[in-house]
């Protein structure tokens, strides 16, 4: 763990880095326990929004000398929201990390949250929820989402509605800033050719004189409904979603679950993609998704397929579900998974990028930092009897929700 540095300042911001001396670039990132899973009803996708906003001006640049500022030195500044943080970032050469922090932290601290800016990214925002109804395969994994999760604000996409984007006001928008953006809340991860004390001194400069106290959320998980649904939408492809319940972050099936998602459609090797798109031809994109939280998760297997080939998908996802539970592994599979893993993973890491929002997520969200040597270790731990336990967990077809967008009547039988 020597390559990592963890430290705290006094006023509860805390810093996390790793120094990679052999490449020319730096990324940070500053992570804020803010997302959609904290958001009351009424106010669903107000997370969101608040990324949006801190990019519209502060005090000291406007939006547009905040955007010049990274790319003149030809860096990279951007932003996302997920159900449980937000992570404001940029990617620079590494002699310019002084200026990515000063900008960050200008952004997060120094944001002008004025009416007129609210009105204007209010229109921005609600485009993009047109545009996400237009995309019937993002939509599908909302549908399921919800279906699973009906009375949960995991349950509820991280974009937020129409109606309570329209009715958000700029006093709303203050208090939830005031709420979810202060120094205890908040995480500066820092990946490439930087030493720690640089960062230190750097961050310190920033955000040493940062005071408040977010105010803490209460969690509760949620309580998984066994449901289908489908969306009538007129589209070429029916998009189709089946999953359930998974696992949630630093449980130990967390690696299981990674190598069964990745053998049943991780890649064009996987069982499915080969059944239903090789041997079949019965769908173009098929693949597995699996979404961790603190305390719960969700698994799930997307496929885009042809109205007249609906049903005979989804009898095929069946069979192979039950083909898994019953017969078990063939020889070699289990390794050859673990291996494509291991591989994936370390050449993920060769993006400074990659390994910075790796930090964040786990220091934000674990309290703490698991190394590649770690993560394959865990990897190399899954046993075939493990393996075959979550499945029977997971993957009974009778617990299992479906969730379908396309140019449906009604539901096809599951």
């Amino acid at each position: 763990m020597d390559q990592y540095h963890r430290t705290k300042l006094p006023n509860g911001l805390r810093i996390v880095s790793e120094r990679i001396p052999h490449v020319r670039s730096v990324a940070v990132g500053i992570w804020v326990a803010a997302g959609s899973r904290y958001e009351p009803a009424e106010l669903a996708g107000v997370s969101h929004f608040m990324e949006h906003l801190l990019f519209k001006g502060t005090a000291n640049r406007t939006s547009r000398e905040i955007s010049m500022a990274i790319e003149s030195v030809g860096g990279q500044l951007n932003a996302f929201t997920a159900k449980e943080y937000t992570c404001f970032y940029a990617k620079v050469l590494d002699e310019h990390f002084p200026l990515a922090l000063e900008i960050l932290a200008d952004m997060l601290r120094n944001s002008r949250l004025a009416p007129r800016d609210i009105a204007n990214e209010r229109g921005v925002v609600l485009e993009e929820i047109k545009m996400y109804e237009d995309t019937p395969d993002d939509l599908v994994h909302v549908l399921f989402t919800s279906s699973l999760w009906p009375q949960h604000a995991l349950g509820r996409p991280v974009i937020g509605f129409t109606e309570t984007i329209t009715q958000l006001t700029p006093a709303q928008v203050r208090s939830y800033y005031e709420r979810f953006y202060a120094p205890s809340g908040t995480i500066v991860a820092v990946a490439g050719n930087v030493t720690p004390a640089q960062v230190e001194e750097e961050v310190y400069r920033w955000f040493g004189d940062w005071q408040g106290e977010t105010v803490s959320t209460p969690l509760t998980p949620p309580q998984a409904v066994r449901q289908n649904t489908c969306r009538w939408k007129q589209t070429e492809q029916v998009h189709i979603a089946v999953g359930g319940p998974g696992v949630p972050l630093g449980d130990k099936d967390l690696y299981v679950l990674s190598v069964l998602s990745n053998l049943l459609g991780g890649g064009s090797s996987s069982r499915l993609f080969q059944e239903i798109r090789e041997e079949r031809g019965l769908a173009y994109s098929i693949y597995t998704f699996t979404s961790s939280y603190r305390d719960c998760g969700l698994f799930g297997v997307y496929v885009g397929t042809s109205p007249d080939k609906v049903e005979q998908v989804l009898a095929v996802l069946r069979d192979q579900f039950q083909l898994l539970l019953t017969a078990g592994l063939e020889p070699g599979e289990l390794e050859r998974n673990k291996e494509q893993l291991k591989g994936s993973l370390m050449l993920s890491l060769e993006s400074t990028s990659s390994r910075m929002l790796r930090l964040g997520k786990t220091e934000l969200l674990l309290n703490r930092i698991y190394s590649p040597d770690d993560i394959v270790r865990f990897v190399d731990a899954v046993e075939e009897e493990q393996l075959l336990e979550l499945a029977h967990r997971l993957l009974n077809p009778e617990s299992l929700n479906l969730a379908i967008v396309g140019p449906l009547e009604e539901l096809p039988a599951w």
